[in-house]
């Protein structure tokens, strides 16, 4: 079963549980990947979306969420924070699981090696084996300096 065929069932099951908040969400999601299709199609590209495309959509809106809940927070406006966090939790639901930090570390010490890269110069590659094999699996941000402090 493809990511939008499981979020397409998961939208017809909150429906039908009357789950408004994880509706909404769910409804958010869709509207995401549909202004992807729409660019696509803008760009002159095919406009179906890819699993992997999907992905990313799915680690950029969780990012945006966690800076909204923590600038909520900041402000006060806990109710408001809460509501970004209940939203994390059902983008997540389709995320693939997160790697540990010894998972992160392997799949650092595997990219520089299918990469060859020898000093902070082939950082670029890693990074690029590491997108093209774990999207939506790690923090990309946080693994930046730790590819740098292998390859160091």
């Amino acid at each position: 079963m493809t990511l939008r065929d499981r979020l397409q069932t998961a939208l017809k099951d909150a429906m039908r549980a009357r789950e408004a908040e994880r509706l909404s969400t769910l409804r958010l999601i869709n509207a995401a990947i549909k202004d992807r299709e729409i660019a696509l199609r803008g760009e002159g590209g095919e406009a179906v979306v890819t699993d992997s495309e999907i992905t990313a959509i799915l680690s950029k809106m969780v990012k945006q969420r966690q800076e909204s809940a923590r600038v909520y927070e900041e402000g006060g406006r806990l109710e408001l924070a809460e509501k970004e966090l209940n939203e994390i939790k059902v983008i997540e639901e389709f995320l693939p699981r997160q790697l540990d930090g010894a998972e992160v570390d392997a799949a650092i010490a595997a990219a520089i090696a299918e990469a060859g890269a020898s000093s902070i110069r082939d950082m670029g590659k890693v990074m690029a084996v590491l997108k093209g094999k774990h999207t939506g699996q790690m923090d990309f941000g946080a693994v930046g300096p730790r590819v740098k402090e292998q390859l160091s």
